[in-house]
């Protein structure tokens, strides 16, 4: 993997392992005899196998191919092996996932498709379950694969591959397996959900989730990128006290196209519409500046199957809803709504602020950068294409874009330089490059100026400030600071 990361992947026979050996502490041993902890990084689900994470140890880097350790409790099984060791597999070059619908076998893999907009045809390529039983692939796109689902039933865990057709085929090396069709457990369909890749995000998570629930979405579905923070004990937690949030195990970097495309289909089932939008992005209208209170009904006002306006009883929160409905003439067939957004910049803060990201960044960049979507998921495209947070559609459907005075969202991107300087170590997009190298300098993925190097640059704290924009700080300030004092009557 990057960084020069192995995982290792126990076979499903004796996972999850600790349950086997009592939680001993493992190993990785190579072939040059060199040796480096095994941490656990988590459980791969469907089957269920358990996973560590080791470095590739320096003379090991020197040898190609490079060969795969042997996973050991004790230091001197390092050096014995019964057999040579198998090459390593290559992050650059696998089946990683598959997802199981009514229609087909979903395949997500790596090294096919490689240049952004540039899509191999589906006949080069033939899909393989277990021993050799062939199928025919009906989409290629990025790194989403789709495969005609074989005629026999699923009843033990089997490996699923994609073979490359020619003279001299080739099948990719696969990590992943053909598993009975899985959904997103809900016990019903909710109407608005958000769905976010995060990677260490624990401290973000409670603000982002509290903040727009209050204005109308349901459930919130994380893609965790492979987290080593306490995101579990804040997800736990979060749960406990009614708030709907679950947890999808996406380890795979640089892969948050696929991991959408991937939601796309497993929580059709268990929501309507779904905002792909990242912890550090929170939803905004100008038009809720006098409201007194958050509504349920203000976010979803905004998409063309919002009903029940009726049974508000905020005269303000009505007219501002009101006015919103008064636009859905223009939203004919609409099934995906583009809202712009806003950068922030670190507003003088030198490290996380106490009060949380909305009070604490108040300073952006005066135009606005990007847009994120709001999809509806019965409308997206067979082939799950996706970029940049926005999906394909099928044919008939229409794309609704919003004004900044309509809606907008404030990305806090650039924030006190110890939190944007962890972007550094790990970006979850497929498409963008990596900071660390020096390629695509004007790239609007990178932080102008900032070039490739994790070191604070002169005036950061002031950097992107061009625009004091209090609209959201002072909003949620009304709505929950000072809602809280005169509840307790301080």
């Amino acid at each position: 993997m990057p960084d020069w990361e192995v995982y290792v992947i126990v076979s499903p026979d004796f996972s999850p392992l600790q349950t086997h050996y009592n939680n001993s502490s493992f190993l990785c041993g190579f072939d040059t005899g060199e040796e480096s902890p095994a941490v656990p990084a988590g459980e791969l689900p469907f089957p269920v196998r358990s996973i560590f994470n080791c470095k590739l140890p320096s003379r090991a880097r020197r040898r190609l191919p490079f060969t795969q350790p042997i996973l050991t409790s004790s230091s001197a099984n390092v050096s014995y092996r019964n057999s040579p060791s198998p090459e390593l597999l290559r992050w650059s070059f696998l089946v990683y996932d598959s997802l199981t619908t009514d229609d087909d076998v979903v395949l997500f893999v790596k090294g096919l498709n490689n240049h952004q907009g540039i899509n191999r045809e589906p006949t080069e390529f033939t899909c393989i379950f277990g021993d050799g039983v062939k199928t025919a692939v009906a989409s290629s796109v990025q790194e989403v694969f789709r495969c005609t689902r074989p005629d026999f039933a699923v009843n033990k865990p089997i490996k699923v591959s994609i073979e490359i057709v020619g003279p001299t085929p080739i099948v990719v090396p696969t990590v992943a397996y053909y598993s009975p069709q899985r959904k997103l457990a809900s016990p019903e369909k909710a109407n608005l959900c958000f769905c976010t890749m995060v990677y260490n995000v624990a401290k973000f998570l409670r603000e982002w989730v509290l903040y727009h629930s209050k204005i109308g979405v349901e459930k919130f579905i994380l893609y965790d990128n492979g987290s080593d923070d306490d995101l579990a004990t804040v997800v736990e937690e979060l749960v406990e006290e009614g708030y709907n949030v679950q947890t999808y195990f996406w380890l795979w970097p640089k892969t948050q196209e696929a991991g959408f495309s991937h939601s796309a289909i497993f929580a059709k089932d268990s929501c309507s519409w779904i905002m792909y939008i990242d912890v550090d992005e929170f939803v905004y209208s100008p038009s809720w500046s006098n409201l007194t209170q958050p509504s349920k009904l203000l976010l979803p006002s905004i998409l063309p199957s919002s009903e029940g306006i009726s049974t508000v009883n905020n005269n303000n929160i009505l007219s501002v809803i009101a006015q919103v409905g008064s636009r859905k003439s223009t939203m004919k067939n609409v099934a995906q709504i583009s809202i712009p957004c806003y950068e922030f910049g670190p507003s003088k803060q030198k490290v996380h602020p106490a009060k949380g990201v909305v009070q604490g960044y108040n300073c952006r960049r005066k135009m606005e950068n990007r847009h994120k979507s709001v999809v509806f998921l019965d409308a997206v495209d067979y082939s799950l294409l996706n970029v940049i947070h926005h999906f394909k559609l099928k044919p008939g459907y229409n794309v609704k874009k919003l004004n900044v005075l309509e809606m907008v969202v404030n990305h806090y991107k650039y924030q006190a330089w110890p939190e944007f300087k962890a972007k550094f170590r790990r970006r979850v997009s497929a498409y963008v490059v990596d900071w660390t190298k020096p390629l695509n300098l004007g790239s609007n993925d990178r932080a102008p100026g900032l070039g490739y190097s994790p070191v604070e640059p002169k005036g950061w704290q002031r950097k992107f400030c061009e625009v004091y924009d209090n609209g959201l700080k002072d909003l949620t300030w009304r709505w929950f600071a000072l809602a809280k004092m005169n509840y307790s009557g301080n």
